[in-house]
């Protein structure tokens, strides 16, 4: 029978608790079962005068608004209060009853200045913990990646920063402000490495223009710098920096945060091509670390003598050429960090390698050997050789590990495109962002049966695998019978 429901009035209350009319499978209900923050009030009560001026918004009831905005991939406040003022979840999960005001827009953002962006990095930190005490994270394997974040600014504010106009502009400034009888001497052309000129943005001095591969166009971008926990997928460290800072010095400091925070040695880490430098090789064979981390390829120049073929003497630090005559150390390097050998040309006339060694109009050979220059030599060879079945199967753990943190972080929670500016907005956003990634992976673990994620997680492991093995006898016909057994299994 047709029926018709009549709207001609408002319901004056609401029975039972507001919490009735969320489902208990909700995420944000489930979140809260593992979500902890009652160690926030402490944390920020230097930002508040505690016997004047007009009541706060509770910080919790603040950061937990935020908290729910990251989980739906709002990162914007405005957009953020609009969902709170129709979503009984989020008004739930913040403290706050159906007749009660909203906090404006404008309050999370004096909210988020006012704490700074290390108290963000200690939310961040009190998600690692509870995943640790939960059994998610173990310590050592960890999965080590940068990824860029578009900067908030338009093409219409990027300025060519001219560097010797900047150098001369100095150099006037210290003549009429010097006291001395000798003023500082006005020195031609740019300073020694400093390029012609640099790109910046007016609205957003923090960012750099950056690509992921030389075949893409140049973006104005942060760098986002992630560790992930290998056993379940947790983030046990982000950083943030310019998109033009290189991934691999940071890696050492990642590694030291990790065993800080969880107490435990990293026994494995993997990483791509991007941190292969010779500090970190020789460094983690220090710490008894294993890195796996391919090697770079040496640059190929079919008509000269390649530099690997130029053999360094550790014990004296001398360089000889093919021919046997002795390099002369010259300089050192910063970017990569090293030291330049040099051979002239005028030296080498009479030498039958000299044509095959120096181009026609060059004066100079130059080698630069890096420091931990052994070390990647050893890497190197090892990969030359062959990585064995563990090693090839832990770096493709690496792949869908750190670069699907990444993936999931830019297509679910909006990190595709950093929201504010500067190092400090950018850097919240991402502290954010990690946190809700971990109280996801906590939430699911809480409602799951003993040992039930791990199991599911070794399932995925043991599929991956064997898809790679698969893959490369090129035996891909009996993936689909491998997959169907696995999924029998589980639903047993």
């Amino acid at each position: 029978m047709q029926t018709r429901k009549d709207r001609w009035q408002d319901d004056l209350f609401v029975a039972g608790p507001l919490s009735s009319l969320i489902p208990d499978d909700h995420l944000l209900k489930r979140v809260d079962k593992v979500l902890d923050v009652s160690w926030l009030h402490e944390e920020v009560r230097d930002c508040y005068c505690q016997d004047n001026g007009r009541p706060s918004i509770d910080p919790e009831a603040a950061l937990r608004l935020m908290l729910a905005g990251f989980f739906e991939g709002i990162v914007h406040d405005r957009k953020l209060m609009q969902r709170a003022q129709t979503d009984l979840s989020f008004r739930w999960f913040a403290g706050y009853a159906l007749h009660e005001r909203l906090p404006e827009h404008s309050s999370l953002t004096r909210i988020r200045q006012r704490w700074g962006a290390e108290r963000f990095r200690r939310i961040f930190e009190k998600t690692v913990e509870a995943c640790l005490k939960a059994g998610l994270v173990n310590g050592q394997t960890v999965h080590v990646d940068a990824s860029l974040i578009r900067a908030d600014v338009s093409w219409k504010s990027i300025t060519v920063q001219h560097v010797e106009r900047v150098v001369e502009a100095n150099v006037e400034d210290a003549v009429s402000a010097s006291d001395d009888d000798e003023p500082p001497r006005r020195g031609r052309g740019r300073p020694a490495g400093a390029p012609k000129s640099k790109k910046v943005s007016t609205t957003d001095p923090d960012t750099s223009l950056a690509t992921s591969r030389s075949d893409y166009p140049l973006q104005p971008c942060y760098k986002q710098h992630t560790a992930v926990d290998d056993h379940a997928g947790v983030i046990v460290d982000v950083a943030l920096t310019t998109g033009e800072a290189s991934e691999g010095q940071y890696l050492l400091e990642q590694l030291e945060r990790v065993e800080a925070l969880t107490g435990r040695p990293v026994e494995r880490v993997t990483a791509d091509a991007g941190y292969a430098h010779g500090t970190n090789y020789a460094r983690l064979e220090e710490r008894r670390t294993d890195a796996v981390i391919p090697p770079q390829r040496p640059p190929r120049h079919p008509k000269r003598i390649p530099a690997r073929r130029f053999k360094y003497d550790a014990r004296h630090r001398l360089v000889r050429c093919p021919a046997g005559k002795t390099l002369e150390r010259k300089s050192r390097t910063e970017h990569p960090s090293g030291w330049r050998y040099a051979a002239r040309a005028c030296d080498c006339a009479a030498c039958p390698l000299r044509a095959r060694c120096f181009s026609e109009s060059a004066r100079v050979r130059i080698v630069l050997i890096a420091d931990g220059h052994e070390a990647r030599l050893r890497a190197r060879r090892r990969k030359e050789q062959g990585w064995d079945e563990p090693t090839r199967e832990w770096y493709d753990r690496h792949r869908w590990r750190a670069e699907g943190a990444h993936g999931e972080a830019k297509t679910q929670h909006g990190l595709s495109r950093a929201v504010r500016r500067g190092t400090d907005n950018v850097a919240i956003q991402v502290y954010l962002t990690a946190a809700v990634m971990n109280l996801k992976r906590l939430a699911r673990a809480a409602v799951a049966p003993t040992g039930s994620l791990v199991r599911t997680t070794g399932t995925l492991t043991t599929l991956k695998r064997l898809w790679s093995r698969l893959k490369r006898v090129g035996r891909l016909d009996t993936v689909d019978t491998a997959f169907n057994r696995t999924a029998l299994g589980l639903a047993a």
